[in-house]
């Protein structure tokens, strides 16, 4: 599916590693460098004809990603530079200033980096509590297990609404609604789900959000985080400088902007921005359910072909997205990893940033394959026949 208008893709290479970030549309490329060439001007910041260019392409950005999600307000659309960043300003501009001695904090042991160690900063400067929701036999998350969980300090459930290893979809729905109706906030880590179906949230009742842009074809460096305006109003910015402030005085008095812009100090990457806004764009006319839809049709097939295979070891064959864990047996994830790369096969070997999975699965290390709308059951094939080598081992040693 638009394979096109990857460039990358004429170097002959087999590009299985889009849980880490994907491949980039010529169309990011030829806007960037549109920017830069014709009217890099600063956003927000002047009077002039190409500076009014640059405001007019940075708020159509963020109308796009308020479409995107169905946020109530472009106001609850905060650009920043990935989804760790969009955490960290959600966890210590929000939580740390609500959050007292002994609150809980429900998380899961498949979370990503991002999702768990600003929590544990937390843990010593506020004196919360951190918890773990039990995982399935499946590695999943489940209402029942929250349910489990929560009690009467409960706070928070921060939670991936798709994990970046076994590649779950949470029930969000019935765990957002369980939060509420316990007085607890909900954030969402979109990293892995945004790119590849569709987010509303409204419809799920999402506390905050945060996603990145090169994980769904945009630039490194862009991210968004989203809030309830509400709670944007009672979040603090955690970056302060120019952009960002109303007014300051020599008395030491001083106004911050408006939200958005409150959490938006400095400089921003203006022209990841709006080259984002441009992949927005290319991403709705290929359709978000349409990228799903063709996702689960290359896992179910990549399924089948693997478990043909007696070596390979499946650690999450029952996830209902793009993403696929596996080793092969009797060597280390890394080693596969170069061996696939003799054949031009791109694919993710290590803990992927979820550290401490390993004490569930049992394994520290696994081979990742994801998908992305330009991938193909050809694609397919070649990493299975790869895989069905005899000689792996003879190549690798």
């Amino acid at each position: 599916m638009n394979r096109e208008d990857f460039l990358m893709l004429n170097n002959n290479i087999i590009y299985l590693d889009n849980g880490a970030t994907t491949l980039k549309p010529t169309i990011l490329g030829e806007k960037t460098l549109e920017y830069y060439n014709e009217y890099s001007a600063n956003a927000h910041r002047g009077d002039y004809d190409i500076s009014l260019k640059v405001d007019m392409e940075y708020e159509n950005a963020r109308q796009l990603v308020q479409n995107l999600i169905n946020a109530k307000s472009e106001k609850e659309i905060i650009f920043t530079s990935g989804a760790t960043d969009s955490l960290n300003k959600i966890i210590f501009g929000y939580f740390k200033n609500h959050l007292e001695d002994g609150d809980e904090v429900i998380i899961s042991k498949s979370e990503h980096a991002s999702n768990v160690l600003p929590w544990y900063e937390l843990m010593e400067s506020n004196n919360i509590k951190v918890k773990f929701v039990p995982l399935t036999s499946d590695y999943h998350v489940t209402l029942e297990n929250i349910k489990k969980t929560v009690t009467e300090k409960t706070k928070v459930i921060s939670l991936a609404h798709v994990t970046n290893v076994i590649g779950d979809v949470r029930p969000l729905s019935e765990i957002i609604k369980y939060a509420h109706e316990n007085d607890i906030k909900v954030v969402v880590d979109g990293a892995q789900s945004v790119p590849h179906m569709k987010v509303d949230v409204q419809k799920l009742d999402i506390d905050f959000l945060a996603f990145s842009a090169h994980k769904m074809s945009g630039p490194t460096g862009v991210g968004v985080l989203y809030g309830k305006y509400e709670l944007l109003e009672n979040m603090k910015p955690i970056i302060f400088g120019g952009g960002m402030n109303a007014s300051f005085e020599d008395d030491y008095n001083k106004e911050y902007s408006s939200i958005p812009y409150r959490f938006e100090a400095g400089t921003p990457n203006i022209a990841g921005v709006i080259g984002f806004k441009y992949v927005l764009e290319y991403l709705q006319n290929i359709g978000i359910e349409n990228i799903h839809k063709h996702e689960i049709e290359l896992k179910k097939y990549a399924i089948e072909k693997l478990k043909q295979n007696k070596n390979i070891i499946l650690y999450n064959e029952n996830s209902e997205t793009g993403i696929i864990a596996f080793n092969y047996k009797n060597l280390f994830a890394q080693d596969l990893a170069i061996y696939l790369n003799k054949y031009n096969i791109c694919v993710r070997a290590g803990n992927h940033c979820a550290k401490i999975l390993k004490n569930e699965i049992g394994v520290k290390n696994t081979c990742r394959a994801s998908f992305y709308f330009y991938n193909t059951k050809e694609e397919i094939d070649k990493l299975c026949d790869a895989l069905n080598n005899d000689n792996i081992f003879n190549e690798l040693f």
